[in-house]
């Protein structure tokens, strides 16, 4: 673009930015803005996140401070919300769009989200605006489908009448300030000059690092890459943990002193892969593949192994409580991660499927949400009473929470699966249950 299509210097909407999807990764996004100077209009199609924020008041609590945060920006006019997300862009001089994309049962990616959000944003796009795309996506995405759907409805042309940009959100939920402090933000343009504007906008919102990129299409792999290869490091933990089950090895211990050597990074094993990021992602990077049966074959195998270990526990427990039909079993967790209200793609699910298919009753846990909200989630909550019925435990998310459970209240339980490093062996078999845990030589079948 030329820089005389970027409007005039004074121009009112050079300080403004509008922050398209108001959710766990937005919101905090947001307010990073408006900390650095910028006036902030957030979008989103939910009246109530609308109405909570223009109340100076917080929908999202993981992140430390942001309650704060938020009334005072308020306070001060530098946050709203609305509905109206062609408004808000008209407003603004930098659109940033942050509205999930997710695959459906059959691994197929959804853009109908993006796509609308992306309608309303061309709606409403000006001249000399610099659009910014920090979803991740496919290889490809942002050039191709979201390109032309903003053209189209904007009646402009990216490069020329506008600045387009991809820079991958690289945050995890409840650390989103900590991280955008700490990663380099990767960063690619449409052309140059989209490129350079990227740039110099997150320069001057973020103190971390910038990476730029050559293309946005390479912007977009590295978010895929760096996720699928945790994806895929979890499964190999797992395959290592599952070898140790069945020789009578600790695979916990042997991948601390594995990991002693600078050049071994082994994550640990567990009951499986949640959220909204390493399940997914893969996926995404897989709708690239030319040839399904030669490319990316390791993260296609990643993702079964760790769908499977659900069933390899639920395998587990059985092997010391015996025939698990009516058997009462307790999940701790229906969270996806540790201390997280979020349930995206959670493990706890394929938990509960294994092990209703072996007969078991199933209930769940979890300090995170109420007994009508678990049932809203499809799951059946331990009734008052119910621990002394339990015969078998699965910890599945490590909520700060367990770690004062009182095991003692579980006078029948046989076992517990430690999926999350939740517990001490020592204090589960001091009350009297016997302790699991993923490759910790439970399988040996060695005379």
């Amino acid at each position: 673009m030329r820089s005389s299509d970027s409007g005039a210097v004074g121009d009112a909407r050079s300080a403004t930015v509008a922050v398209v999807g108001l959710g766990k990764i937005g919101l905090p996004l947001a307010v990073q803005y408006a900390n650095h100077g910028k006036t902030v209009i957030g979008c989103d199609i939910n009246p109530q996140v609308v109405a909570t924020i223009n109340a100076g008041e917080a929908h999202v609590h993981e992140e430390p401070g942001i309650a704060g945060d938020i009334a005072r920006l308020r306070a001060v006019g530098k946050l709203s919300a609305t509905t109206d997300t062609a408004a808000a862009v008209r407003a603004a001089s930098v659109v940033v769009v942050i509205v999930p994309v997710m695959v459906d049962d059959r691994h197929q990616v959804d853009y109908r989200a993006i796509v609308s959000a992306s309608q309303a944003v061309g709606a409403g796009l000006q001249r000399g605006a610099l659009v910014v795309y920090e979803t991740t996506l496919p290889v490809g995405t942002t050039r191709g489908l979201l390109r032309s759907t903003l053209e189209e409805s904007s009646g402009l042309i990216a490069g020329r009448d506008f600045s387009l940009g991809y820079s991958p959100e690289r945050v995890s939920s409840g650390v989103v300030f900590r991280d955008l402090a700490t990663y380099p933000k990767v960063v690619g343009g449409f052309d140059d000059a989209s490129g350079d504007a990227a740039v110099a906008f997150y320069s001057s919102v973020l103190d971390a690092r910038i990476t730029r990129m050559r293309s946005m299409e390479d912007a977009e792999f590295v978010k895929l890459i760096e996720t699928t290869y945790r994806d895929v490091n979890i499964a190999l933990a797992n395959e290592y943990a599952r070898f140790a089950d069945t020789h009578g090895l600790d695979v916990t211990t042997a991948i601390a002193a594995a990991n002693s050597q600078p050049y071994s990074h082994i994550h640990q094993p567990g009951v499986g892969v949640g959220g909204h990021c390493i399940p997914v992602y893969p996926y995404f990077l897989m709708q690239g593949a030319v040839d399904d049966d030669s490319q990316l074959t390791l993260p296609r195998r990643s993702r079964s192994i760790n769908d499977g270990m659900a069933d390899y526990a639920a395998e587990r427990i059985a092997s010391v409580v015996g025939d698990l039909n009516g058997v009462p079993a307790l999940i701790l967790g229906v969270a996806y991660r540790g201390n997280v209200r979020e349930t995206a793609f959670t493990s706890a699910r394929l938990l509960r499927d294994a092990l209703q298919r072996r007969g078991a009753v199933v209930y769940v846990s979890d300090p995170l949400y109420s007994d009508e909200e678990l049932r809203e989630l499809g799951y059946e909550p331990l009734p008052a009473g119910g621990e002394a019925r339990v015969k078998a435990i699965a910890a599945q998310a490590a909520h700060a929470e367990f770690t004062n459970l009182d095991l003692s209240a579980f006078s029948t339980c046989k076992a517990l699966l430690d999926g999350r490093n939740v517990f001490t062996r020592d204090r589960v078999e001091s009350a009297g249950i016997t302790y699991l845990a993923i490759g910790d030589g439970g399988m040996e079948t060695r005379p």
